[in-house]
């Protein structure tokens, strides 16, 4: 702890520092039109949608579901090294914004909606493409989508999607929280281990996984079983993400969210 300029013990400068970076990089974003929303969540879906052939292709030659989940961490260096953007990566920086009054509820609104249009439609992209390179991965991505839309709902499911939510907020939050890109690189390598590893219910990445099954062609299911795992995981998502880490995040950070907000205003007002 350090005293401010108000002589606040309370006040952890750490925790402030993060917050001012999470806000001012991240108005920015939310600033963007709806073409170039839509376009940034296009490459990144393509991006993860990479990571989803790698994942592919190391378990069907290993069989290991860990060392799999480890080379889709290519999805996401590529995410953080081209700074483009994935819908539930983008839970924490809007809320941040928003409650900063650095932009508005529709501006996020807008960023959610085209990041996520953006995401789905580039890894559709990339499936379509791979299955067609790959004939000899057809199996393994029938047989991993399969084992989502198996799923149905269960506390277990919504369980599996909360801690999704929860663990790629955690890398968006690891990643305001330092300017060394190696650390920022960890930290998305041990995220995307958790997910795909573990093979926690995240919208993305499983939606992925189940459109390369699709496109496979000898997928026992369809686009209506993928709604079902969809709703269920993006539903957790939220509640895991926005609920359970973005706003506990938030509460040490209420007064330098109050000190922006105040700033914003006497910027109008001048």
């Amino acid at each position: 702890m350090q005293v401010d300029e108000r002589g606040d013990l309370s006040r952890d400068h750490a925790v402030d520092q993060a917050l001012d970076r999470i806000v001012l990089d991240g108005a920015p974003r939310l600033h963007r039109t709806w073409p170039v929303t839509v376009v940034t969540g296009i490459v990144a879906g393509m991006e993860v949608g990479l990571g989803v052939l790698a994942l592919l292709y190391v378990r069907q030659q290993t069989g290991s579901q860990a060392l799999a989940g480890l080379a889709f961490s290519i999805g996401f260096m590529a995410l953080l090294l081209g700074r483009s953007e994935l819908f539930t990566e983008g839970f924490l920086t809007p809320v941040a914004v928003v409650a900063a009054k650095r932009a508005g509820l529709s501006d996020a609104v807008r960023l959610w909606s085209g990041t996520l249009a953006g995401n789905l439609g580039g890894g559709m992209l990339i499936a379509w493409f791979a299955m067609r390179a790959f004939p000899s991965l057809h199996h393994e991505a029938v047989r991993s989508g399969a084992y989502f839309v198996a799923e149905g709902w269960s506390l277990r499911t919504f369980s599996l999607a909360v801690l999704a939510g929860m663990s790629i907020t955690l890398m968006t939050r690891m990643h305001n929280g330092t300017d060394s890109v190696p650390v920022k690189l960890a930290a998305s390598v041990a995220v995307a281990f958790l997910l795909a590893g573990l093979r926690l219910f995240h919208s993305i990445l499983d939606s992925l996984l189940i459109f390369f099954a699709l496109q496979a062609g000898s997928a026992h299911f369809g686009y209506e079983q993928w709604l079902r795992f969809f709703g269920i995981s993006i539903v957790g998502n939220v509640v895991g993400g926005v609920g359970l880490t973005t706003l506990f995040r938030l509460i040490p950070s209420r007064q330098r969210i109050a000190e922006h907000r105040e700033a914003v205003e006497g910027e109008r007002a001048a």
